[in-house]
């Protein structure tokens, strides 16, 4: 389907040096686009030289100011000849600023489009492209669902030249590559790929590459949808691409050997290859000592296994082997049970799938009402449930408590992962009891085992530690100190995994 969509594309014809035919090409291309400002006029000497300028109502402003580059390149040729005026735009016109030659009508509109502005001048057979500030965005936020106690706040913008910027004023070495390339045959999305040219393994980048041009889209508005095009097991539930809004989160990836891939449009952007261990590390975790963090990371881990696997193993006990639990424990739960019409399964199910709507509604309604409806909705449901007898009160207990697990991941994609395994241990536990249960753990594990993202085991460094001589396992539930880690992770080249040297470091 691409290659005869491919195959179907017209040749791209150069401009002409009549402005008349430029513009009947122009005006049938952006018919009915009143958004699309045409301003015709008259240069030289005598007024002899026709001209017009095209640009996007809003995202070009100020055009005709004296400090504007298109007035100051406009003033300049106001008293030349026609022949002064091509040389001058010929020789010394490209100069001014961010000015650029167009050939042909298709990258004159693509220009356009990217929220320039485009001069014609009649007997000059290209046209000029005038940079400007670009379309409106919020500017720099401050990084939402990536909060840190220590470190920067700021968080990716919409526009893909910020992003880009924001890595490169974290990174300011011109071994940083900013490879660019358009998505989308309508969108016509800018995607950058952002790398350590002497870190990230070329065969990498090809595979990218490729994998980017392995499809055909009418638009990209997210890099979500680049993330979902490009998996290579798209039926896990475990994402291969690590996502973040934060710069300095994606800048250390790169000083990691990896490469981050910013889409325009997109506060979001994705890091890649990534691991099991890698969606577990949060930016501030090198900002603190590595006591504390090595804590916290424990927590983290404990958290995910909970927040997957305690309802399910919650009814694998209580509903088949009661005899491993303590007999005050067993005579409390059938305390608690008493009057419950409903089978363990059943009530665990329905606080279940209360809590998952409860999230929803708190992401969905606005402002300060969507954070109080978690708290205030859980409280309330919870409470009515016990007292009306239709569920236990260490039910609520239990769907609470993986709940906060789930909250406690620091990556909302990753989390969600564990939120929809919860499910499937869940009827596992409800089938076969602790065998179900244990079966449940054992599939997902054989799974996480045969996951790769772009080469790299996803269990990294739990498998295969010894391909870096066991330096990444100093970086995974325990955080070693700084001064110990000397070498990068596995992500970067074989010659280039040295990046710190000290008399610290020196001691293995």
């Amino acid at each position: 389907m691409g290659q005869d969509q491919q195959s179907q594309k017209k040749p791209e014809q150069n401009l002409s040096k009549d402005l008349q035919k430029n513009l009947e090409v122009f005006n049938r291309l952006f018919q009915d686009c009143d958004d699309v400002i045409r301003r015709p006029m008259r240069l030289g000497r005598d007024q002899k030289v026709d001209c017009f300028v095209a640009y996007v109502e809003v995202a070009v402003s100020n055009m005709m100011l004296q400090d504007s580059v298109i007035g100051k390149l406009i003033n300049r040729m106001w008293d030349m000849t026609r022949d002064e005026i091509y040389e001058y735009i010929r020789c010394n016109g490209l100069g001014i600023s961010d000015v650029k030659e167009l050939p042909t009508m298709e990258t004159a509109v693509a220009a356009l489009m990217a929220g320039n502005a485009i001069m014609f001048i009649d007997g000059y057979d290209k046209a000029i492209k005038i940079s400007s500030k670009g379309y409106p965005n919020m500017g720099v936020p401050k990084a939402e669902s990536e909060k840190v106690l220590r470190g920067s706040k700021e968080g990716f913008a919409e526009a893909e030249k910020v992003n880009t910027a924001l890595i490169r004023k974290r990174i300011r070495d011109p071994r940083l590559k900013v490879k660019e390339q358009p998505i989308g045959q309508r969108s016509n999305t800018m995607v950058a790929l952002v790398y350590m040219d002497d870190l990230v393994y070329p065969s990498l980048l090809e595979n990218i590459t490729a994998r980017l041009s392995e499809f055909e889209i009418d638009g990209v508005l997210d890099s979500g949808v680049i993330e979902q095009l490009t998996e290579e097991n798209w039926r896990s539930p475990f994402p291969q691409f690590q996502t973040t809004e934060r710069p300095d989160r994606a800048a250390m990836a790169v000083l990691e050997g990896r490469v981050v891939l910013i889409s325009d449009n997109s506060p979001v952007a994705l890091i890649l290859p990534t691991s099991y261990n890698s969606f577990f590390q949060a930016s501030d975790d090198y900002y603190n000592r590595f006591e504390i963090v090595s804590f916290i990371r424990v927590l983290r881990y404990v958290a995910a296994i909970l927040a997957m696997s305690l309802p399910g193993l919650y009814l694998a006990v209580t509903g088949f082997h009661t005899q491993i639990l303590p007999t005050e424990l067993i005579l409390s739960f059938a305390e608690a049970r008493s009057g419950v019409p409903f089978p363990g399964v059943v009530e665990i199910l329905l606080m279940e799938l209360a809590f998952e709507l409860l999230r929803e509604a708190g992401v969905r309604l606005p402002g300060a009402i969507g954070n109080t409806i978690g708290i205030v909705g859980g409280l309330i449901i919870g409470q009515a449930a016990v007292s009306a007898n239709l569920v236990s009160p260490i039910v609520v207990i239990v769907v609470a408590l993986t709940a906060l697990c789930s909250f406690s991941i620091p990556n909302e994609e990753f989390s969600t992962a564990f939120r929809l395994l919860k499910f499937f241990l869940i009827f596992m536990s409800a089938w076969l009891g602790i065998y179900g249960w244990m079966a449940g753990m054992l599939a997902i594990l054989i799974h996480l085992s045969q996951l790769k993202s772009f080469g790299i085991p996803y269990l990294m460094p739990f498998v295969a530690s010894d391909m870096n001589s066991y330096h990444d396992e100093r970086d995974s539930i325990v955080r070693a100190p700084v001064f110990r880690m000397t070498r990068r992770p596995i992500f970067a080249r074989r010659d280039a995994r040295i990046r710190f040297r000290g008399k610290h470091g020196d001691k293995e």
